[in-house]
């Protein structure tokens, strides 16, 4: 049994969280079928005007069926009757008393199955004409859209400083034909209004678009109940990113701390298609760390070094985080708060909630999505210095023109500002060059000690 199936049985809200996530094909098709939504594809984590169209927002690979439903679905049913809360608990008697096997092998494959299905779409991607000179999170998006794309009845793209992000999300239109377009407008307009005009006036024209593909109003009041449930699950995951992860002693051993870490940064992109559902879990989450640390339940890591890894978002190899703990490390995901995504949207009752859109927009296409790398560079200063990290690793991901090629520069910068070992690892495909990338990081865990 794998160290993320020993620790994580006793989160009530993790399990909720996977089987939430594994399960998404079986939602969704009830939603679609019998009450009627509109899918519409997300990536990147931009669902909330697919929320306030009162529509679904999917991250394509979730239509997918994963190997474990089957037993997921076992676990739904002990659910029914006992409740989550109860279920957790009998589970984790059972786990002492070595029995209920098949509940293990759940867990142990939760994140396996992820970048299993991860590996499939990506090999799709390719050959049904997607770049395989460009990188693997843009080809596995292309295959999941290849599989699945004629369930969705939409996709929304917010086009980003990068040329290569944004042909493929025109590529998509053989797919998927209704695309919404959020353009950021380009860097040159120095203008602070007129860039906001700009962005305001492609917003209104994106909610035009949802609305015709959904026949469902967007109203002021639906954007600011979703801004307002966006902003507490952002205000939870930054407890998690500063609180805990600043801790000396964790809820958990630091590999499975990265792997709900890991999980969270994928289900974020579309919150498991149910905002208030997952707003919830995240709550409970958070409850559930501080209780354990409360009580002395986990481990403490006040001896073993922060590692910050980015970006994963385009993809990346998840024995990165095992190997590092073995080495007495622990690894920290963050991108969603390097890039900006984490910042809350103002809600007030005297306020534009479409202005206050497009302004959150704004800054976070000038923190690292534009491609801009000063200010990608001062984004990782922030994070590193806020999460206090003690060393930072870049995944440079094989065939991404906007920012990889750039890591050797920025290595070198923040080992100079922030006095921390910095190094870049290559990235192509989950489960290639493992041992190369081992080798990489017993070198560099060896500064610690």
């Amino acid at each position: 049994m794998s160290i993320y199936a020993d620790d994580v049985i006793s989160f009530t809200s993790v399990l909720k969280m996977s089987y939430n996530f594994l399960t998404g094909r079986d939602y969704l098709t009830k939603r679609k079928q019998k009450e009627k939504k509109k899918l519409i594809s997300v990536a990147l984590g931009f669902p909330d005007l697919v929320f306030a169209a009162n529509a679904i927002p999917v991250f394509p690979i979730r239509m997918e069926k994963f190997k474990i439903n089957l037993y997921l679905m076992a676990l739904n049913s002990a659910t029914s009757l006992f409740g989550w809360d109860l279920t957790t608990k009998i589970l984790g008697i059972a786990r002492q008393l070595d029995f209920l096997k098949v509940v293990e092998k759940v867990l142990d494959d939760v994140v396996n199955s992820i970048n299993e299905k991860y590996n499939e779409m990506y090999d799709l991607g390719v050959k049904n004409g997607g770049p395989s000179d460009l990188c693997y999170g843009v080809n596995a998006l292309y295959g999941m859209h290849k599989s699945r794309g004629s369930v969705l009845d939409g996709n929304l793209n917010f086009a980003m400083r990068c040329g290569e992000w944004n042909k493929f999300s025109e590529s998509l239109q053989t797919i998927v034909p209704n695309q919404i377009w959020v353009n950021i407008p380009p860097r040159e307009i120095e203008n602070e209004d007129k860039a906001l005009e700009i962005m305001v006036n492609n917003v209104k024209k994106a909610i035009s678009e949802l609305e015709g593909i959904t026949g469902n109003y967007i109203t002021d009041n639906s954007l600011k109940k979703q801004f307002r449930i966006g902003n507490q699950v952002k205000r939870f995951y930054k407890t998690i990113l500063y609180e805990i992860c600043s801790s000396d002693f964790y809820p958990c051993n630091p590999a499975t701390f990265a792997e709900i870490l890991a999980l969270l940064t994928i289900s974020f992109q579309d919150y498991n298609s149910n905002a208030q559902r997952y707003l919830e879990n995240m709550s409970q989450l958070v409850t559930e760390m501080r209780e354990r640390i409360k009580k002395g339940i986990g481990m403490d890591v006040s001896d073993m070094p922060r590692i910050l890894i980015t970006p994963m978002f385009g993809g990346w190899e998840p024995e990165t985080h095992e190997i590092i703990y073995e080495l007495g490390g622990r690894v920290i995901y963050a991108d969603w708060e390097i890039l900006g995504l984490l910042e809350e949207i103002l809600v007030s009752n005297d306020s534009d909630p479409i202005e206050n859109y497009a302004k959150f927009l704004l800054r976070a296409s000038k923190k690292g999505i534009g491609c801009n790398i000063n200010n990608l560079k001062n984004s990782y200063l922030k994070a590193a210095k806020q999460m206090k990290v003690d060393g930072l690793i870049f995944n440079e991901v094989y065939g991404c023109p906007s920012i990889s090629n750039n890591y050797d520069i920025l290595r070198e910068e923040i080992k100079t500002e922030l006095d921390i070992p910095a190094i870049v690892i290559n990235f192509r495909k989950i489960g290639e060059n493992v041992e190369l990338v081992k080798s990489q990081l017993r070198t560099y865990m060896e500064v610690f000690k």
